[in-house]
């Protein structure tokens, strides 16, 4: 039996939060334009770091800062490009390669990049960083969406959303059947970040019922470990879909750090 629907309400949570993000980090220097169409921002740390470490958040800017604000001490810019109703799409992947170039050489950025992708900002962590796995870091992935089958989709088990379902469907060109047959997912595209040994952290509620870990975070687990990869997993009991992050982000600022600032080289 399916839980009620209850997305609606608390993506308008997380909307509203959103409302709030000129407030979070006020202490800092924040860059706001628009690329290409779309929202887009950076935050500066007061001091760079030597080797111009970033962090690039997917989704949901301002929500659960924590991470965010640790890595800004240390020197990481912190980027941001709103695609988020293109569901990882080839054009949001085309959208994040133009956004890079720009970015990397504006501001003298590391060519590799920490990516951060909360709930369906995982889509596009994936997609983008399967086709660009020489750029990538490393990976801190909380509550991701790994497969559109289970959210927004309501195929599986998960709660899903039936506007963004239908979105999602009309941005990637795919119907109800298609969609069944779809290999651009994270729980198959993760297969390249493993064989080029692009480590990645998972954060995850095991009581996720919008997008339950079973259906997203295993799955890409078993391919990726199978692949040969090495992905970290921090569960949290009894936790739903939110709060994201964790409390003290020191293990995940910890994973972050371990394979960049403290990377043997």
């Amino acid at each position: 039996m399916k839980v009620p629907r209850l997305l609606p309400g608390i993506f308008l949570v997380l909307s509203l939060s959103s409302c709030r993000e000129y407030k979070v980090f006020t202490e800092y220097e924040i860059e706001e334009f628009s690329f290409q169409g779309h929202k887009a921002k950076i935050v500066f740390p007061h001091t760079k770091n030597e080797d111009g470490f970033w962090i690039w958040r997917a989704r949901f800017w301002g929500v659960e800062p924590q991470v965010d604000k640790a890595l800004l001490e240390k020197g990481f810019h912190l980027a941001y490009i709103d695609v988020a109703d293109l569901f990882g799409n080839k054009e949001a992947v085309r959208l994040w390669n133009d956004y890079y170039a720009f970015i990397t050489k504006k501001y003298d950025l590391n060519p590799k990049v920490v990516l951060e992708g909360l709930s369906r900002g995982g889509l596009i962590v994936y997609n983008w960083a399967s086709k660009n796995t020489e750029k990538v870091a490393c990976i801190y992935a909380d509550a991701p969406v790994c497969d559109i089958k289970s959210w927004p989709g309501d195929l599986l088990t998960g709660v899903g959303s039936p506007k963004d379902w239908e979105t999602c469907l009309q941005v990637h060109g795919l119907d109800e059947k298609s969609v069944m047959d779809f290999k651009g997912n994270p729980i198959d595209n993760c297969v390249k970040l493993a064989q080029a040994q692009v480590p990645a952290l998972h954060v995850f509620g095991d009581a996720d019922e919008i997008v339950p870990h079973f259906e997203n975070t295993e799955p890409l687990v078993k391919n990726f470990e199978k692949a040969g990869g090495k992905i970290e997993l921090i569960r949290k009991e009894g936790v739903g879909h939110h709060p994201h992050s964790l409390e003290d982000p020191k293990p995940i600022l910890d994973f972050i750090l371990n394979h960049t600032v403290n990377k043997s080289r």
